[in-house]
């Protein structure tokens, strides 16, 4: 899959440098031309949250992902994908409440289904608070409903570490850990979790909460991203999950023409 991705990386194609630049920078450079020919360009790089979490290990993204998540709020621009979830599953008949009941915030939903129609939008802004914010914002066409979940991440300065806040309310928030695989991906996977109720911060315990695993490649052979997210309980089992492919799209987007219901009701100033 990342055949051109490692020729380029190594060096290989045009060369972009003068003659007197040393093998090593040349296959740097070389990586960089590469990688920022495409239109949509890489920007910010190193304000991009998912940039700081990674630090040098960004670069082992494969360059779309890179482009999909080195924007920041000084970018005037967003990501806006479309595809299809071939799969789309829940847990047991015991879990189903509780994805009702998230349903109501856009955290969970219950539905199922296959080839599901889907889109997804990443857009970065800086939030009430200062912070550099991105959204995961999904939406899912199901035969009797349309449902929406709505995440949205920041690098906690405090606690030196990317956190997700889940829904329109930002009741829930969840810290994050990224890493890149041997195929380029992005994994994310989620670690201990906060319930805020009012002023009060609660440890979300880990018998009622959810862990997730989240892969996102880039397959060159379709020109597609594909995306695989699973969440389970380790006493209760699965939860929710779904499995697909998209296309996406940058678009100039400043803080003002982020649609209207993108930007949560309320935003939480505790990490």
């Amino acid at each position: 899959m990342l055949a051109n991705h490692r020729r380029h990386l190594s060096g290989g194609g045009p060369s972009v440098l003068n003659s007197t630049s040393t093998p090593v920078a040349s296959g740097v450079w070389a990586y960089k031309y590469y990688m920022h020919q495409d239109v949509h360009k890489l920007e910010n790089e190193f304000t991009s949250i998912v940039h700081r979490a990674l630090g040098s290990d960004f670069q082992r993204l494969h360059p779309k992902i890179q482009s999909q998540y080195g924007i920041s709020s000084q970018s005037n621009a967003a990501y806006v994908g479309s595809g299809v979830m071939d799969s789309v599953w829940r847990g047991r008949w015991y879990v189903v409440p509780f994805l009702y009941l998230g349903a109501t915030r856009r955290i969970l939903f219950p539905e199922t289904g296959q080839s599901i129609r889907f889109e997804i939008r990443n857009y970065a802004y800086s939030d009430a608070f200062g912070r550099e914010t991105v959204t995961w914002k999904r939406t899912f066409w199901f035969p009797n409903r349309t449902r929406e979940f709505d995440e949205y991440f920041v690098f906690s300065e405090s606690r030196k570490t990317p956190i997700l806040y889940a829904g329109t309310h930002q009741h829930l928030s969840v810290d994050l850990s990224f890493s890149v695989d041997d195929d380029g991906a992005l994994i994310v996977t989620t670690g201990k979790q906060r319930l805020f109720i009012g002023p009060v911060t609660i440890p979300f315990p880990r018998f009622f909460s959810g862990d997730a695993y989240v892969r996102e490649s880039y397959n060159d052979e379709l020109n597609r991203f594909e995306v695989d997210v699973s969440i389970a309980n380790r006493i209760w089992g699965s939860i929710l999950g779904y499995r697909g492919s998209f296309s996406l799209n940058r678009v100039d987007c400043s803080r003002d023409q982020i649609p209207a219901g993108t930007i949560p009701v309320r935003e939480n100033r505790s990490e």
